[in-house]
């Protein structure tokens, strides 16, 4: 029973308290780093007492590999959250001159702003991660992300630097052109980062009809599988609004989602730090030692 409940409970829980710790520091001026270590840990020890699979909790020899793509990841997050609004203040400027300012509810409770903030940048990252699936250019930045051996919470920082400089643009470009007040921003960017924790975690969760509001582990697990017919589905960072509209929401009932998870027809993609960091470059190549591998 206690399990079931935890299982309820666990996702709106750390979601709720996350985002109420996040507000109560941009309020006061802080930055909201201690709420994205706090999540972390929480979601670290929920793997550790309910995990969804015992052998996602062992080191796949990628826990280095993550760390290392978690710190350029960082880095590049903030130096694009920086200077994309930067880039765009004219055309945001010269936009608001047409009303589109009028267009955001700046007067309205957070409960309104927040949710809406996610539902508008969604849509253009929905489609950025799906072009990361059906063209290469894109691909070959994304395959990083799905070069992951396991799921496990920080699996949310394996991302090519230059995959989420372009994720995270398009997810800034409507915000900033509608005039997105700056705290709605912060809340939206602590939203994606922790969402990103829970839906890449090993944890037995059981969100039910939440699994028709947000793009959690028990959806994005199947995004994960090697057969591309399930894997290119679920395509929401955070909602899996977009997913519905467009016909790409994928939740079957009869079987779970694959233990063995990773990159289909590519076997020589590496696995090494560096070697992902270069792997654009050299995707050519890549595939040709894969299909001699095979």
């Amino acid at each position: 029973m206690i399990d079931k409940l935890a299982s309820w409970l666990f996702f709106p829980v750390v979601l709720v308290v996350s985002l109420a710790a996040g507000n109560n520091l941009i309020e006061a001026g802080l930055p909201t780093v201690p709420v994205l270590f706090g999540s972390a840990l929480v979601v670290f020890a929920a793997e550790r007492l309910f995990p969804n699979l015992p052998s996602w909790n062992h080191s796949h020899e990628d826990v280095l590999v993550d760390i290392c793509h978690a710190v350029t990841v960082s880095i590049a997050s903030f130096a694009t959250a920086v200077v994309v609004p930067k880039l765009l203040a004219p055309a945001a400027a010269w936009t608001a001159g047409f009303g589109t300012a009028a267009l955001w509810p700046a007067d309205a409770s957070l409960l309104v702003q927040l949710p809406l903030a996610m539902v508008v940048g969604e849509l253009f990252q929905y489609w950025s991660h799906r072009l990361s699936h059906t063209w290469e250019p894109f691909w070959r930045l994304h395959a990083t992300h799905h070069s992951a051996p396991r799921l496990y919470f920080f699996n949310a920082a394996r991302f090519h630097p230059l995959d989420i400089v372009v994720d995270t643009t398009a997810g800034l470009i409507p915000l900033t052109l509608l005039g997105t007040p700056p705290k709605v921003m912060l809340l939206f960017a602590l939203a994606t980062s922790v969402l990103g924790y829970l839906q890449h975690s090993n944890v037995r969760v059981a969100l039910g009809p939440l699994n028709y509001v947000f793009s959690m582990a028990e959806l994005h697990r199947w995004h994960h599988a090697k057969n591309l017919d399930e894997a290119n589905t679920n395509y929401g960072s955070n909602l899996i609004l977009w997913d519905l509209l467009f016909g790409t929401f994928f939740w079957p009932r009869d079987r779970k989602p694959p233990e063995t998870i990773g990159i289909p027809d590519l076997a020589a993609f590496p696995q090494s730090y560096l070697g992902q960091l270069a792997s654009p470059f050299r995707w050519r190549k890549i595939q040709a030692e894969s299909r001699v591998a095979a």
